[in-house]
């Protein structure tokens, strides 16, 4: 497993680090992992993340936990302007931050400790003001309330096949035969197996997979109307619904 080691950060003998990076819509970082666990912040633009286990969508003002060292693709969705807090992996599990991906809100709070934590050096001092600063970051990173931006792969070789190639043109008109054929399963078999490896039904997966679909493409300047449109919704208002109820805002003021 390649594994991003040019950064300093990797050996500062500190909790966390903090840098901050401008990059260009479509940068992609292959599967890779880190010795440190990672905050990601996308102060704007949005981020994918794909693992073995799913894929998470993270939109503008929001960030994403990466425990270290786990194999992990990231992809930017138009420019993003993206702030990474790397955290060593022993002060992770002492704030108790999970084993897995998860897409975490970015309190007011948050946001001002991670623009002044840009300009704390690497080797900071645990006992003064930058000390300090750093560790209510920690403790405000710990404290995030979890999004349900991800949409989860099962482990089963065929049905991880054909939602991997549904991730790639998302859309409401790929029923549950349609799936099950590709898969090369009954419906019957497949519903029952894709409920067994996801925990949610094939119907809940699809519309939890367009939705983050929406989340890139509205980020990425399209109308709301095109949206709906290209994933398969009746309507926009229709569309317009739906995302309020599962994301708790209309798209129109999402971003």
């Amino acid at each position: 497993m390649r594994e991003i080691s040019s950064h300093p950060y990797q050996n500062t003998p500190r909790d966390a680090v903090v840098t901050a990076i401008d990059y260009a819509d479509g940068t992609l970082f292959p599967l890779h992992d880190h010795q440190r666990g990672q905050f990601a912040y996308a102060a704007s633009g949005v981020i994918t993340v794909f693992t073995d286990d799913g894929n998470w969508v993270v939109p503008p003002q929001r960030g994403i936990w990466v425990p270290a060292q786990l194999p992990h693709s990231m992809q930017m969705r138009g420019p993003v302007k993206l702030h990474n807090t790397y955290i060593r992996k022993q002060a992770a599990q002492r704030l108790g931050l999970p084993g897995h991906c998860q897409v975490l809100d970015v309190s007011p709070l948050l946001r001002h400790l991670l623009l002044k934590a840009i300009d704390v050096p690497a080797r900071y001092s645990t006992q003064g003001h930058d000390g300090h600063l750093m560790g209510l970051l920690l403790h405000e990173i710990a404290s995030m309330p979890a999004l349900s931006l991800n949409a989860p792969l099962p482990a089963e070789p065929r049905l991880a096949m054909v939602c991997r190639a549904f991730l790639q043109q998302p859309s409401l008109e790929v029923g549950i035969d349609d799936m099950a054929q590709r898969a090369g399963m009954s419906r019957r078999t497949f519903t029952r197996h894709f409920r067994l490896h996801t925990g949610i039904s094939y119907i809940e997966w699809r519309q939890q997979a367009c939705l983050l679909a929406a989340i890139v493409m509205l980020g990425k300047g399209q109308s709301v109307t095109e949206v709906a449109m290209d994933l398969g919704y009746s309507s926009s208002s229709a569309f317009a619904t739906v995302f309020k109820q599962v994301l708790g805002e209309v798209p129109s003021r999402y971003f």
